[in-house]
């Protein structure tokens, strides 16, 4: 085994004599001595270096005694002293310059900027700076936010993320995947995939795992082999793979060639259990809102709506109406199918501003008889209050970070509802549909059309007991991991038996446990004595509800890589979502370190 070679000097521990300061005019610098009249070093605090140097290059100095001597070695040490200075304050104000420079880049990628508009900041700060402080003006000019600096460092700051994410990814002990996949403005197919993983700690962490450019096509196959790149990307292993969520598009969840059949392919290649299967709860409700399309209703909606806003002069001129008359609402809203809560919204503003619109169209010689229609408007009222309810529910389920357990619980509360709301709209008791109860005070002519709105809650009723089919299977489990002293012995699986009858048993865990910090819950419990419990709620906890997230990535994308900077690379595009959707922080004190500081040109 061969050993380190140490050098003499290194053993000898050589220290500096203070009185060589004066002898031969050298301080002790770092590991070396330097001279303080030609600011030369010498590498060791050896005597005799010293005071060869000192004979040889500064011989004038010889004469030099007593108080003239000690006035002259306490000059020369001030003045390095002072050079020193100003060389650590330069440094330190070009290592400031460099990290603000970072933040300055981290600021453009989290609010979606153009990388020029650095540029632009940096000449609105040298205006405020030149009329709040001049004489800080240099020191704002030295920070270099130039459109290629802006591009290095988010650059950098991205790959620093992801390390920072790799990392993490080593203690995960279980994790999920949420992907989704849309077109950017130069239809390239871009994959979202976000991970979702816990370590033992019961520590979350949901991050943007990888953004692929898909340039062909988009099969199960394509998407699959970006699945298998970005586990090996990140160091993740197979047999931790809890759950996988989709937005059920063929391509996804297709059984064979989809994504969901290569992943069950695999997972018994390799002889482990498949992941939890999941499509988007969001997606699903949507889905079930289109069962009431209600034609009769939103044609004439979307009719006036559009014969208001299509022409400008018309459109001002409601708006002007609207004013005059003193409404809470300025304008109509544009119905967009594809947006979950445009047809609520739409309907709620229209019903509101009912008479208004029908003055208005009738004023421009228009006339809708639906508008004034008894019949018509027990529809309009019916199906505004529904979709608020469907809208309430869409909210609840947005969000990131979301429990599974909690998603599962705002379902089933909806389908309690559902049947509340159908036994009341059979006797005509509208508590819960503000809308229908205010047309009901007005008494109108045409009765409440009773079967017609009892056959569209049924309907309702069964679109989400089939979409939502697939969720209840795992009812057992996902009520075990939100409430595990509620679950039921028999039904659990018989590893988790004996320790649920320990938990539930256990009056101090009773008393602790506190649905609203179900994570901190598990994670106090002990180790050793609820093993499977806890291994059931790192899988349980790791679980994508919906592609909220990725649906929200996507919307950031849009306004990034827009019309006008539709030349933005699929690199520097995934390193500024990177930064835009992380909950870590790039370590800009690392970055800013390996980086040669000095002022901007």
């Amino acid at each position: 085994m061969a050993c380190s070679k140490v050098r003499k000097i290194d053993r000898e521990c050589r220290v500096f004599n203070e009185q060589w300061t004066r002898d031969y005019f050298f301080v002790p610098w770092k590991d070396r001595a330097i001279c303080i009249i030609c600011k030369e070093n010498v590498s060791v605090f050896k005597e005799y270096n010293l005071r060869r140097h000192h004979e040889t290059r500064h011989k004038e100095y010889a004469s030099l005694k007593g108080a003239a001597r000690d006035d002259k070695v306490r000059r020369l040490k001030g003045g390095l002293a002072a050079q020193q200075d100003a060389l650590l304050r330069q440094s330190r104000a070009n290592l400031a310059a460099v990290r603000a420079s970072y933040k300055a880049a981290n600021l453009l990628a989290i609010h979606g900027k153009p990388f020029t508009d650095g540029e632009f900041g940096k000449a609105m700060m040298l205006a405020v700076s030149e009329e709040v402080c001049p004489e800080k003006t240099d020191t704002f000019r030295g920070v270099s936010l130039s459109a290629q600096s802006m591009t290095r460092r988010i650059e950098e700051m991205g790959e620093n993320v992801l390390d920072q994410l790799r990392e993490k990814a080593k203690d995960f002990v279980f994790f999920a995947l949420a992907m989704d996949e849309s077109n950017d403005v130069k239809d390239t197919a871009q994959l979202l995939i976000f991970i979702r993983g816990v370590n033992a700690r019961f520590e979350v962490s949901e991050e943007l795992a990888s953004l692929n450019s898909l340039k062909g096509t988009t099969t199960g196959e394509n998407i699959f082999a970006e699945v298998c790149k970005t586990m090996d990307e990140l160091g993740l292993q197979w047999t931790k793979f809890a759950s996988v969520t989709t937005d059920g598009a063929p391509c996804m969840v297709g059984s064979t060639r989809g994504l969901v059949g290569r992943l069950n392919g695999e997972f018994e290649e390799r002889g482990l259990a498949p992941p939890i299967q999941v499509h988007c709860l969001i997606h699903q409700q949507a889905l079930c809102c289109k069962v009431l399309k209600w034609a009769s209703v939103m044609k004439v909606v979307v009719q006036c709506v559009n014969y208001i806003r299509k022409n400008g002069l018309k459109h001002r001129q409601f708006q002007a109406f609207l004013s005059e008359l003193g409404s809470a609402y300025q304008d109509v809203l544009y119905y967009t199918e594809i947006r979950w809560l445009s047809r609520g919204k739409v309907l709620r503003r229209f019903y509101d501003l009912l008479p208004e619109i029908n003055t208005f169209l009738q004023s421009k010689g228009e006339t809708v008889q639906e508008l004034t229609d008894p019949g018509w408007k027990w529809d309009l009222a019916f199906l505004t209050d529904v979709t608020e309810v469907l809208n309430h529910l869409n909210l609840q389920l947005q969000g990131k970070g979301n429990l599974i357990s909690d998603m599962y619980s705002h379902i089933k509360a909806f389908e309690v509802k559902m049947q509340l709301l159908l036994r009341q709209v059979q006797k005509l008791d509208f508590t819960h549909f503000p809308a229908t109860q205010m047309y009901c005070a007005e008494k109108p002519a045409a009765p409440f059309p009773v079967a017609k709105c009892k056959d569209a809650l049924e309907m309702l009723q069964r679109e989400f007991s089939v979409r939502f089919r697939e969720l209840h299977v795992n009812n057992k489990d996902i009520r075990l991991f939100q409430n595990p002293f509620a679950a039921d012995i028999d039904d659990a699986r018989p590893s988790l038996q004996f320790e649920l009858a320990e938990l539930q048993n256990c009056d101090v865990l009773k008393d602790a446990f506190k649905p609203d910090s179900l994570l901190e819950f598990y994670a106090a419990l002990p180790e050793c004595t609820y093993p499977n419990i806890k291994q059931h709620a790192l899988r349980m906890c790791t679980v994508f509800g919906s592609t909220y997230t990725c649906e929200q990535t996507f919307s950031h994308m849009k306004q990034i890589k827009n019309p006008t900077r539709n030349r933005l690379s699929d690199e520097h595009l995934h390193q500024t979502l990177r930064l835009a959707t992380t909950r870590l922080h790039p370590d800009i004190g690392l970055l800013a370190s390996q980086k040669q500081a000095h002022s901007s040109h």
